[in-house]
């Protein structure tokens, strides 16, 4: 039997905003999965940015897909497998995460705070 696992990247914003700077990181930078398998990421913002987290799925060659807003909600038509929390420390720290992993899941995710403007990558 091949065992295929899979690679999924996430990186970290950094935001620019009228409060000065916020920085987001995410962690693992990389992770490998086997199929089915759960994978959660953690997003850990310098500042408190109540629920304005979004995550993001970005393929190559294609626009980022927006996943989860306002931390926990997800967005029309984005399966069930995915889902976003909020953890920790109030306001500061978030986790997505991915059941039943699959191909189509190889994908750079992005954290993206939304506490102030402008929102740049």
């Amino acid at each position: 039997m091949v065992s295929r696992s899979y690679l999924l990247a996430v990186i970290f914003m950094s935001i620019q905003g009228s409060c000065g700077e916020i920085t987001v990181t995410v962690s693992p930078d990389y992770i490998s999965v086997s199929p089915g398998e759960t994978v959660t990421f953690s997003c850990t913002s310098s500042t408190r940015t109540g629920d304005g987290i979004a995550w993001y799925q970005k393929k190559p060659g294609q626009s980022p897909k927006l996943l989860i807003y306002n931390a926990t909600s997800r967005y029309t038509g984005v399966p069930d497998r995915f889902s976003g929390v909020s953890a920790g420390s109030p306001y500061t720290n978030y986790k997505l995460t991915i059941t039943g992993v699959t191909a189509d899941d190889i994908a750079h995710y992005y954290c993206q705070q939304g506490a102030s403007t402008p929102l740049t990558r």
